[in-house]
């Protein structure tokens, strides 16, 4: 007992501001959420209004929750219930890794095992910090909504869904860092889970059954496969069902026992899926400290890629399922130009999705950066820096891939959403959009390559949790500020809000040129930092 109590202060020491920063922004969402449901669909019209059109519309279910009816509580977990639970489990899935796997790396797990500590305490310590963690973000999100003068009952429920979610990929967390060797391959086979359980959760809410007043849905199988479909399957405010809170806990708990199993009967360092066997030699292509990157970001980049041109092609090609489930129902309309702020439907809907691509491809940015803390972490990036290769040409390499990978994947959106119009026959001023958009997201997602590259130079051990901290924050600004209600000088704080967008008398530059400008006062003053900067271990 005496050594988990030592290792449970050790984690919390370690990660009180990683963890901080997630619970505070998810009570937070929660919070802005209810102000954005009772400012901009105050009454039960427009709750019923909304609703009618989510069912009518898949897309829409696919994003959104589970309808459960048209009060103000039921709506409102509709609208943040699932991206409460995103947040939880984004959390959860890092921490596992990062006090499992990434200490495996970094040789901290070894010296852990030359103490009395058993070899499966590291994994029980980060189990329990993981409860604790989610534990907490129920409570705070509970106690936001509370604050609002929600009801209690269904507060404390949605909290309590948040945190669950959070616990079950807190097991799938700790069984991905049992898998593989690295903890780079365990984050994303993580993070793929989500991303794919998210996706069967909206898969089995858009195949459900409607209500006949069109505001509550029963779902299909494939929701109940995943934890964020329990989540949903909960209905705070509208049945308030807890049972399965429970089952999401049990899942957990169960996957974080057959990754305790599993630690147990493998070696430090090992793991249960053997990596892919490298070359004795490298190629001539690999001669240079860029081309090695180049090597390691470049499935990553693929992923992200496709996930741009997925975007395109759904931002070209569903006008015609927005403008029938519009002429039915106003209240699509409202929504998507809220969001997209000006144009026609269809130059509307092209926005609005290329905002998500603009995260797409931030998310890319960010993802690629953040390997240069890694390699510095880890060791690997002294053997390169030892060479001729100095410290600003070092990270220099690392702005020049993560620009071009923010260019590939929004290339990769263009193209698709200019086969999208062509295909669906569309207007030719599509195309404008189309262009107009895509420039502004790429110059949007740059701003988060310098931002952190920038963070990477002040504040190396905070590079990753910060990063992808500040871009939650601009997420949470610019895509659902406007359905939030939230001022509009907010909304252009974040660089999505700001981008260029086709108006009726042309093309509205917006903030654009302050965004140039932020890109390269942030790339030269990374780059001139990092001049002076010493190497900063792990730990």
């Amino acid at each position: 007992m005496s050594e988990l109590t030592a290792l449970l202060r050790q984690r919390m020491r370690r990660d009180w501001l990683q963890l901080a920063l997630w619970i505070v922004g998810t009570a937070l969402m929660a919070y802005a959420g209810y102000a954005g449901v009772t400012q901009s669909y105050s009454t039960l019209a427009d709750r019923q209004n909304i609703l009618a059109a989510a069912v009518a519309n898949p897309v829409i279910l696919m994003f959104r929750g589970l309808p459960s009816g048209p009060s103000a509580g039921a709506f409102l977990a509709f609208e943040i219930l699932p991206w409460l639970a995103i947040l939880a489990a984004l959390m959860t899935t890092f921490l596992a890794v990062r006090h499992t796997r990434a200490d495996e790396e970094a040789g901290r797990a070894e010296l852990l095992s030359a103490t009395p500590a058993s070899r499966s305490m590291p994994t029980i310590a980060t189990a329990v910090h993981g409860v604790i963690a989610n534990v907490v973000l129920a409570l705070l999100t509970a106690a936001a909504l509370i604050s609002t003068g929600m009801d209690p009952g269904g507060s404390w429920l949605a909290g309590a869904a948040a945190g669950a979610t959070g616990i079950s990929f807190l097991g799938i967390g700790l069984v991905a860092a049992q898998l593989v060797r690295t903890s780079r391959a365990a984050n994303s086979i993580a993070v793929w889970a989500l991303v794919a359980l998210f996706l069967l959760r909206g898969i089995g809410n858009a195949a459900g059954t409607p209500s006949a007043d069109l505001t509550h849905v029963t779902s299909a199988w494939p929701a109940w496969v995943s934890p964020f479909g329990w989540a949903e399957q909960t209905r705070p405010y509208d049945a308030d069902s807890w049972w399965p809170v429970l089952l999401a806990v049990v899942v957990g708990l169960a996957l974080s026992i057959v990754a305790s199993v599993l630690q147990s009967v493998r070696d430090i360092g090992a793991a249960f899926l053997a990596g892919r066997p490298g070359r004795a030699h490298a190629r001539p292509a690999l001669s240079s400290p860029q081309a090695l990157l180049w090597r390691l970001a470049s499935g990553s980049i693929v992923g992200w890629a496709i996930g741009g041109a997925l975007t395109g092609i759904l931002a070209t090609t569903l006008g015609s399922v927005v403008d029938q489930v519009a002429d039915q129902n106003r209240a699509v309309v409202e929504i998507i130009t809220k969001l997209a702020q000006s144009g026609s439907l269809d130059e509307a809907t092209i926005t609005v999705f290329f905002t998500m691509l603009g995260i797409v491809a931030a998310c890319c940015a960010v993802q690629t950066i953040a390997r240069a803390r890694q390699e510095e972490a880890h060791g690997t990036a002294e053997p390169v820096l030892a060479t001729l290769v100095g410290r600003v040409r070092w990270l220099a390499d690392y702005l020049i891939v993560a620009t071009c990978a923010v260019l590939i994947t929004v290339v990769a959106a263009v193209a698709a959403g200019c086969l999208g119009i062509a295909g669906s026959g569309g207007s030719a001023d599509l195309y404008r959009t189309v262009l107009v958009d895509g420039v502004g997201q790429l110059v949007a997602a740059s701003v988060f390559t310098v931002v952190t590259a920038l963070v990477f130079v002040l504040v190396p051990r905070a590079t990753i949790g910060l990063g992808w901290a500040l871009l939650l924050i601009a997420t949470m600004l610019g895509m659902f500020g406007p359905l939030f209600g939230l001022p509009e000088w907010t909304t252009r704080l974040s660089p999505f809000g700001v981008t260029p967008v086709v108006s009726e008398s042309g093309v509205d530059m917006r903030g654009l040129w302050w965004l140039v400008l932020a890109v390269a006062v942030g790339a030269a003053a990374s780059l001139s930092l990092m001049r002076r900067r010493e190497l900063a271990a792990d730990g």
